[in-house]
């Protein structure tokens, strides 16, 4: 049976990490001034997150067979709240370096905990034979939305950045208290001990429709770190807008994608999983052509609000279609979601290279190039014809 306060624990900790990332990107600006750093330092900045995040992410997706979910998810909760401090007394202090290790915290709790939730959440979502992954996104979506709307306000009222951080710390420790105490992981069905899938091997995990929703997974992470890290950067630097409509369009986007997750659900029980993955890295391929091309602040906007929504059920639904499995769903979330979060990795300096030397909106062209390959994969993610149900889709 699985309790309500379980579920609602682990939406806690989704929400927690978006809650933390919005706080920290709406400030981005201001912490680039404050530390003087051009688009290229900024790159190595952030590569703190990307390097803690991919280091969290390998070491959950090797341990989490072995420790279960509720670790990966307990870390997931402190070590952002410990740097997100670090970042709040830090950048004030022009340590760029300080800056890099709370950015790392962050990055290998959220990182930790991506794997243990998506995992957890794809159980939960067996046994209760409804959506979960994509609800678990969805607050994620919500923690952006509300820490994005909270960044605006205080960016507005010229709030400086440790007060701003250390606010934004409180509300964290707050839900990763409650997650704490609510976490009970649901028991997994396995195979008889003498079965030859007892113990299944890595490469037996490995098929074409895996490492095909692994590409998914990637291309979908990679639009989406695209936007988070350099949306309010583009509209400062590639538009000369205040600091604050650079974070006004960012959780625009955040909004787009909380909506795209929340309602997009009957479309898949309508259409299909797999058609809704490719309409979804279609109209995403459109947002950030719009971003690519605008000559306007306005139209960047719009542009960012369609990419947002455009690429809001492409990672979750990704994340289902591994899950599809009435034995090996875990491990084939493990390695999925892996392969998504490699993104994280590559996404921030690779594009901060890419625009300092093309332009931020030129940079922008590789997360649509993905989103295009996405396209053309798409139908790996449809329900396995098994018989074995994940609820989101057919």
């Amino acid at each position: 049976m699985v309790r309500a306060r379980h579920r609602a624990a682990l939406f806690a900790t989704s929400s927690l990490t978006g809650f933390g990332i919005a706080s920290w990107i709406t400030r981005t600006p201001a912490v680039r001034d404050e530390l003087g750093a051009s688009i290229e330092t900024m790159g190595i900045v952030l590569l703190g997150l990307s390097v803690g995040s991919m280091i969290g992410i390998l070491g959950a997706g090797a341990l989490v067979r072995r420790t279960g979910t509720r670790p990966l998810v307990l870390v997931g909760g402190a070590l952002p709240v410990l740097g997100m401090l670090l970042v709040a007394l830090l950048a004030p202090a022009h340590v760029a370096a300080g800056v890099w290790a709370g950015l790392f915290c962050i990055g290998f709790g959220a990182g930790a905990a991506e794997i243990g939730l998506n995992v957890e959440a794809a159980a939960v979502e067996r046994q209760l034979g409804r959506p979960v992954v994509p609800v678990l996104h969805a607050c994620f979506s919500l923690g952006t939305v509300v820490g994005g709307a909270a960044g605006i306000g205080l960016t507005a009222l010229r709030t400086p950045v440790t007060a701003h951080l250390v606010v934004a710390t409180v509300v964290m420790a707050g839900l990763a208290a409650f997650a704490a105490t609510n976490l009970r992981p649901v028991a997994r069905s396995e195979p008889a001990e003498d079965e030859p899938s007892a113990r299944p091997r890595l490469r037996s995990v490995l098929t074409v429709q895996v490492l095909l929703i692994g590409v998914v997974t990637l291309a979908m992470a990679f639009a989406e770190g695209a936007a988070s890290d350099w949306l309010p950067l583009l509209m400062t630097s590639g538009h000369d807008a205040p600091e604050v409509v650079g974070s006004l369009v960012f959780t625009g986007f955040a909004l787009a994608m909380f909506v795209g997750r929340s309602a997009g659900t009957p479309l898949v029980a309508r259409f299909g999983r797999a058609p809704v993955v490719r309409g979804c890295a279609a109209v995403g391929t459109v947002g950030v052509l719009l971003v690519v091309t605008a000559a306007s602040p306005v139209v960047t906007a719009i542009g960012a609000a369609v990419w947002g929504l455009g690429i809001a059920l492409g990672f979750p639904l990704a994340i289902s279609a591994a899950g599809d499995h009435p034995t090996d769903g875990d491990r084939r979330v493990s390695v999925v979601a892996t392969a998504g979060y490699v993104a994280f990795l590559a996404g921030p300096p690779l594009l901060g290279f890419l625009g300092e030397h093309l332009g931020l909106q030129a940079a922008m062209l590789v997360p649509a190039a993905l989103l295009v390959v996405t396209v053309c994969i798409a139908s790996a993610t449809r329900t396995a014809r098994s018989g074995q149900r994940s609820g989101v889709g057919r």
